[in-house]
Order: structure tokens, then C-alpha cells, then sequence
């Protein structure tokens, strides 16, 4: 019985690594805090560009 587990254990686990892959997460990616105080900058920037033009 034991090793019926054992290669069973090691199928299931190679078959949910597998479904992992597949899966895309909806999580978005990660972006750093200065990332993003430098893109809130650039918005700025842009939206004082429109509001001028």
C-alpha cells in the first residue's frame, strides 16, 4: 500500500504543478512604491499638459 501512496502522491503532485501553469492568476502584477510615485508624476505631468493645450 505504501507504495501505491508513494507513486500516487508523486503523479498528483506533478499533475497540480502542472494545472498551475495552466491557471493565469487575475492578480495584477506588482509595482513598486517608487514605480508608482514616478507614474503619479508622469500623470500629473500630462494632465497639466491638457489642461494648458
Amino acid at each position: 500500500m505504501n507504495r501505491k501512496k508513494k507513486i500516487n502522491d508523486a503523479f498528483q503532485s506533478k499533475l497540480k504543478k502542472a494545472k498551475q501553469k495552466l491557471h493565469k492568476s487575475n492578480k495584477p502584477k506588482y509595482v513598486s512604491k517608487a514605480d508608482r510615485a514616478l507614474l503619479e508624476q508622469q500623470e500629473q505631468a500630462a494632465s497639466v499638459e491638457n489642461a494648458e493645450g
